[in-house]
């Protein structure tokens, strides 16, 4: 055989085996969306601020495949069913019977719903728990008018269940539409259409016209404000925070112009953003026509906007084409993060761009101490048969995008702006494997530009640990120029008084206090407090970096204000850190459990999940 023969026979056995792992069945949901899919769902839904709990029904619309299968299986998690009905061909309904399985920690319970034949809507009745893994209610005092409550939802990764029996992987994509009531004087939005002027008499009602997956199922209620930024663009937020927010989010008009100029045209209507209370989880969620976000990146100086542009990327990245399963994550979050970089350089200028994207890359290469090197991989070679076998969520966004760059760089933006563009278009409204850009990567792109990637650089890039020692790191000349300020402070030869910070951009003290940490003293960080205010900063990027080397330099005077922030931020970015932090001092420790203990239940349940589990590894060590 051949050198030749045997590299296409061993590309077509390749091939073979994508093909056969593309059809593989999400790990994480009970669904046998091979036998029949949704297609539409609509909600019907009460809430009751007093229970905690949304009530009504969810009607499915099924696209039967397997001309045999008489079982509509779904997902579910701590749901109280009541009655489940399918529609006749005469547009009747009768109740038909259902059974629940065994709960799973990890994927609640499946449903199974017994059918005649092949119906084409199914009801499912039922009631939330309190306890909804998605669901967080407020009460009035967790709210910044403190007169009324609030709830909104946080569906991604398998959170959807809890709130709505579905279909809840990302290979399943359906349009939907809801009614839901709530209090007199609440506003409800939802990812779907929203309108300003609704007034929520007869209940909300929304439409999602194009078809998204379960993990994009979004809700808020409470007392919402809003205010138009553009033709096509909105903000929402308590009427307390919506002046800031508005003022904030002011360019998001431009940010998506910048990003049509670059990947084509907004698909989805409208591009609004719900500002949430602080006890949201994460920085921002990519919910189609509603983007929900964290109020820590109000800075008040327009600093913190790469958010907006990371959020936005989603409507080409993760919700135009999404990743099938959680195993190909990094199809998401890594091509999001690349196309945040070239949406910054757009607006913002190439040094703003590579400022960002070298703080990036350098937190990227200090967090591969923490992560297991199995678990640096892109994307593992095990069978997607168990979320055991996943690689890490957090570096698949630096390296992920670290790997797009490459590709950038050696193939010329001439051949990968129109490569990258032309995946989009491709798969838009699809769910796809990485097999399947693997395979769009070798024809549109390798085999007409053979140089830019060997074979085992691919390889490296996708399964090995790391980064490739081939990667070319982000430079920025005033990030240089910063090196030379730290060494000389950290010794003690400038003065923290010397230190010319007047021009200095949020990004540039963020990579100060990064290399700071675990190298300056108490007395230092003290010095840097009482100069610049570091404590007290509106940008909560800062402040969590300063309060991190802090407490790792013992500096404990900062003690008050990190348990203001501990008490009124949930964002899982700054929480967990500082937990884990405190946790490592003893002199700290006992400190940091009182704090959480006043601390929890203004937490997320994902956020409490996260320290309840921290606090139990760490206090059995």
């Amino acid at each position: 055989m051949t050198k030749m023969t045997f590299l296409r026979v061993a590309a077509a056995a390749f091939l073979a085996q994508c093909s056969a792992l593309a059809l593989a069945l999400d790990p994480l949901s009970y669904a046998r969306y091979d036998q029949v899919k949704t297609s539409a769902l609509h909600m019907d839904l009460k809430a009751d601020f007093a229970k905690k709990t949304l009530s009504g029904f969810a009607e499915l619309s099924l696209d039967w495949l397997d001309k045999s299968a008489r079982t509509l299986d779904l997902d579910t998690r701590d749901l109280s069913i009541s009655k489940v009905e399918a529609q006749d061909a005469k547009g009747a309904w009768k109740t038909v019977p259902y059974t629940l399985g065994k709960r799973d920690a990890e994927k609640g319970q499946a449903m199974h719903v017994k059918l005649p034949g092949q119906p084409q809507k199914v009801r499912i009745h039922y009631r939330t728990a309190p306890t909804a893994t998605a669901l967080q209610w407020l009460s009035p005092v967790q709210t910044m008018s403190g007169k009324r409550p609030y709830m909104f939802s946080q569906s991604q990764n398998i959170e959807a269940r809890s709130w709505v029996p579905l279909q809840d992987t990302p290979a399943v994509r359906f349009t939907y539409t809801a009614r839901i009531e709530a209090p007199d004087d609440l506003r409800v939005v939802m990812s779907a259409d929203n309108d300003p002027k609704a007034t929520g008499k007869g209940g909300w009602r929304f439409t999602m016209p194009q078809p998204i997956p379960s993990y994009l199922l979004a809700i808020a209620i409470g007392e919402i404000d809003a205010r138009t930024l553009g033709p096509r663009t909105g903000v929402y937020a308590e009427p307390k925070r919506i002046e800031a927010a508005a003022y904030e989010l002011a360019d998001t008009e431009k940010t998506l112009a910048a990003a049509e100029s670059l990947y084509g045209p907004y698909r989805w209507g409208r591009y609004d953003m719900l500002v949430l209370p602080p006890s949201f989880p994460i920085g921002g969620m990519e919910n189609p026509r509603l983007t929900f976000l964290t109020p820590t990146m109000i800075a008040g100086d327009r600093s913190l906007v790469d958010l907006i542009a990371h959020e936005l990327a989603h409507s080409w990245s993760g919700n135009l084409v999404t990743n099938a399963s959680w195993k190909h994550w990094w199809l998401n979050e890594g091509f999001t993060t690349y196309v945040t970089t070239r949406i910054l350089e757009k607006i913002y200028g190439e040094e703003v761009a590579t400022m960002n994207l070298q703080l990036e890359q350098e937190e990227a290469l200090t967090s591969l101490a923490e992560i297991a090197p199995a678990k640096q991989a892109l994307i593992t070679k095990h069978p997607d048969s168990s979320s055991q076998h996943y690689t890490d969520d957090a570096l698949a966004y630096p390296k992920g995008a670290w790997f797009l760059r490459t590709l950038e760089q050696r193939a010329g933006r001439e051949v990968f702006d129109p490569f990258l563009r032309g995946w989009f278009d491709q798969h838009a409204f699809q769910s796809v494997t990485t097999e399947q850009f693997v395979s769009y990567l070798r024809k549109n792109l390798l085999e007409k530009h053979p140089k830019v990637l060997s074979e085992a650089e691919l390889e490296e890039w996708l399964y090995g640990p790391g980064i490739p020692a081939s990667a070319t790191r982000a430079m920025s000349q005033r990030l240089a120029a910063l090196n030379a300020t730290r060494d000389a402070w950290l010794k003690g030869q400038v003065k923290t008084a010397q230190l010319d910070t007047k021009n200095w951009n949020a990004t540039e003290w963020m990579k100060f206090l990064n290399d700071i940490d675990e190298k300056a003293n108490a007395a230092q960080l003290k010095e840097l407090d009482q100069a610049f205010k570091l404590s007290t900063t509106g940008n909560n990027e800062v402040a969590f970096r300063f309060y991190r080397a802090s407490v790792n330099a013992g500096y404990r005077d900062i003690r008050p204000a990190l348990e203001s922030f501990l008490m009124s931020v949930g964002r899982q970015k700054f929480v967990v850190p500082l937990y884990t932090a405190l946790r490592k001092n003893p002199q700290d420790n006992a400190w940091a459990e009182s704090v959480y203990k006043k601390a929890r239940e203004r937490y997320h349940p994902a956020t409490q999940k996260s320290v309840d589990k921290q606090m139990a590894s760490k206090s059995k060590s």
